[in-house]
């Protein structure tokens, strides 16, 4: 299906092929101090293409470089943090006008219990 797609436009393909690459680069084990440099040259190769969609991002990317690259250090990120938080604002948007603080709690250990058990059963 993507193919249809790159056949249509070729920056379309060029932006994908980019965005994979630096996907392999965060799927490496490598340090911080390779995944700085092999970063460095995804970056000269994007602003040397024609693209300009990853302009924004290339720059928020070298703002926090340091902090994005300490990710190198043992591959841990916040995502189980940022899914519950996610999973709070969506139970306190379907649960508004509770009247009991109690029950909005039950309501999360439920959900998150259910949760945890799609999980484990590969759903």
């Amino acid at each position: 299906m993507v193919e249809s797609l790159f056949s249509v436009s070729e920056k379309l393909k060029q932006g994908y092929q980019f965005s994979r690459q630096l996907s392999g680069i965060f799927d490496s084990h490598i340090s911080p101090e390779v995944a700085k440099e092999k970063i460095a040259e995804w970056v000269n190769s994007v602003t040397a293409s024609e693209l300009n969609c990853f302009d924004r991002f290339i720059q928020t990317l070298m703002n926090y470089q340091e902090q994005i690259t300490n990710y190198f250090i043992a591959h841990h990120t916040s995502g189980f943090v940022e899914g519950f938080n996610n999973r709070v604002k969506v139970l306190k948007r379907r649960c508004y006008g509770l009247s009991e603080p109690t029950k909005l709690f039950q309501r999360l250990l439920v959900d998150n219990h259910r949760h945890d058990s799609i999980r484990s059963w590969g759903g």
